[in-house]
């Protein structure tokens, strides 16, 4: 059946559907921005905290067994994303991006008010650990059900563009992050922020994440009754039978996330230990880059819209394999603000063609009824073993006198990003969303 609908309505249909798209856009990463700057703060105000959790030993030490704890949140990642996978595969994204955002909550409000080891000895670094364990149960399930919820609700020839707003949420996350300690910077001492200071961005991240609950409770549902009980939705079977998309998604996701976290979460502490920049202008260097890093991720969203999304991922790898090891050594001697953050930015610049397509490009390798699932299970499984260790391998290595192995070993792990470009599909083009569409017009 075919009807001719008058032109002004159409375009007050087309008008109202964008306007619900953009909303939806902006309350499921209202969530996600949350959701990371919950998880990023532990990272940034690990400076002050270490040595209340970890008296003994150096500053590289203590901050070992910080990055040590905050490695062993990113392990309970995959359990994450295949709990709330499998939720928002069978019972809706919505629901599944509401408990998400709720455990977060629970856990910031943890950190906020945990005893140290002067009060209560070993059962303080033991309790900051279940804290973070239960973060990271939530961002496990996080990434995927937000990555697949905002590529759904983004409109075709744009989705680049709009679905690239989850790292702008990700990376405003840790913006967000590093800016509270900025001005927490400013306004107590040293002795202050050691005491009793780290603890305030904990409870500014517990109360925001329940805003974000009652603004994700207002979001639209994208997936049908039917998809959802689908004999396999939701399921690892489900997911198997995908294993191309599974190992091309594990393969972006081992390089892409270790040097995002090299760049982003590290590089505060890389400033401060290695190149002995002073702790509050590694601050402010990184508040500038993240903020600059962020506004980058539409553009190259967009780019992705124009240039198909194998493409981007192939400037990505062929950067990121040329440009990593002469950027880390260069980073690793600058004493000049300015020039630090030029270095810092350069890097970022080529991770966006990564980064602001992320979710997307992985949402379109899986149907439906796998998708939230597929995405986050694959995502979660290699970010735990790759992204989550930045820190502590690049630390480790320090620690033995040969950081310069590091720079080579984030190198080869792009080099597997590079190969998992070339033999993947125009997802643009030939992905699981664009048949999805071309279904929905045919019924």
């Amino acid at each position: 059946m075919t009807t001719t609908a008058h032109p002004h309505h159409a375009h007050s249909i087309g008008a109202t559907d964008t306007r619900r798209r953009i909303w939806a856009i902006v309350g499921g990463s209202s969530g996600n921005l949350v959701e990371w700057y919950d998880f990023y703060v532990y990272s940034f105000t690990a400076l002050y905290f270490a040595s209340e959790f970890f008296p003994a030993g150096d500053q590289t030490t203590q901050l070992l067994n910080a990055a040590g704890v905050f490695a062993a949140g990113f392990l309970m990642r995959p359990i994450g994303s295949w709990f709330f996978g499998r939720l928002a595969d069978t019972h809706g994204r919505r629901m599944s991006m509401m408990i998400a955002v709720i455990m977060m909550c629970g856990g910031s409000c943890m950190l906020a008010v945990l005893p140290t080891y002067a009060s209560i000895g070993v059962a303080a670094p033991a309790l900051l650990l279940l804290a973070r364990l239960l973060q990271g149960l939530s961002v496990g399930g996080e990434y995927g059900t937000s990555a697949t919820y905002m590529s759904e609700v983004a409109v075709h020839r744009h989705r680049g563009f709009f679905a690239s707003f989850q790292y702008v949420t990700l990376i405003g996350g840790q913006l967000l992050a590093v800016l509270v300690l900025v001005i927490m910077q400013q306004y107590l001492t040293n002795a202050e922020l050691k005491a009793w200071g780290w603890r305030i961005p904990f409870a500014i991240g517990a109360l925001a994440a329940v805003v974000a609950f009652f603004l994700r409770r207002s979001l639209a549902e994208t997936t049908s009754d039917a998809v959802r009980h689908q004999k396999d939705a939701g399921t690892i079977r489900g997911v198997l039978r995908y294993p191309r998309s599974f190992f091309t998604v594990l393969g972006f996701t081992a390089g892409g996330s270790l040097i995002f976290y090299t760049f982003t979460t590290y590089m505060q502490k890389y400033l401060v230990n290695t190149a002995g920049m002073d702790a509050k202008t590694a601050s402010r260097v990184m508040t500038a880059v993240l903020f600059c890093y962020m506004l980058l991720q539409p553009v190259f969203g967009a780019l992705s819209d124009k240039i198909g999304r194998r493409n981007s991922m192939l400037c990505f790898g062929v950067f990121t394999v040329l440009a990593t090891v002469p950027i880390l050594s260069a980073l690793a001697h600058v004493s000049d603000a300015y020039a630090a953050f030029g270095l810092v930015i350069l890097a970022l610049a080529g991770v966006s063609f990564y980064t602001s397509i992320s979710g997307l490009v992985k949402a379109e390798l899986f149907p439906m009824h796998v998708r939230a699932l597929g995405v986050g299970l694959s995502y979660a499984i290699a970010n735990a073993i790759f992204g989550g260790s930045a820190e502590y391998v690049a630390l480790w290595f320090k620690s033995i006198g040969y950081e310069s192995i590091f720079f080579w070993y984030v190198t080869v792990m792009c080099g597997i990003a590079l190969v998992a470009a070339i033999t993947m599909p125009d997802t643009r083009r030939q992905g699981h969303m664009t048949e999805d569409e071309t279904k929905l017009m045919e019924v």
